[in-house]
């Protein structure tokens, strides 16, 4: 299945629309082709006790188990203006956690698969059976 980036980039933006940003103002939108060729989305989600804020890789993650799970093949993340946003670690883990080591992420490099953004990465297969 080939990612069609210009279509993740694009889903990313308009789902950064819908962020919730009233304390950073940086609104920001994830997209992932999933493994059945379908796309999910997600936005931040800000609170006023910072911590307990949600990224967009993490309500994206929501929505891939709410309309009917499979995996991460591909993710682009984006500014509500179209700026390339990098995940922060946990997110990055996140976005493993469904993709595993060869989803592969739009970054300021180029597109790379999951093993190369986060390295020797802890995973499902690190736990016992």
């Amino acid at each position: 299945m080939t990612p069609d980036w210009e279509e993740l980039r694009a889903a990313a933006i308009s789902a950064a629309a819908n962020a919730y940003c009233p304390y950073s103002g940086l609104q920001v939108g994830a997209s992932a082709l999933v493994s059945d060729g379908r796309t999910v989305t997600g936005c931040n989600v800000e609170n006023a006790s910072y911590g307990l804020g949600l990224c967009a890789e993490c309500t994206m993650a929501g929505q891939l188990r709410l309309t009917g799970g499979g995996r991460f093949v591909a993710v682009a993340c984006r500014s509500g203006t179209g700026e390339l946003l990098m995940p922060c670690g946990r997110c990055r883990q996140i976005i493993y956690e469904f993709g595993g080591p060869d989803c592969l992420l739009d970054t300021p490099q180029g597109i790379l698969p999951m093993s190369e953004v986060l390295p020797d990465a802890f995973g499902p297969e690190h736990l016992p059976a």
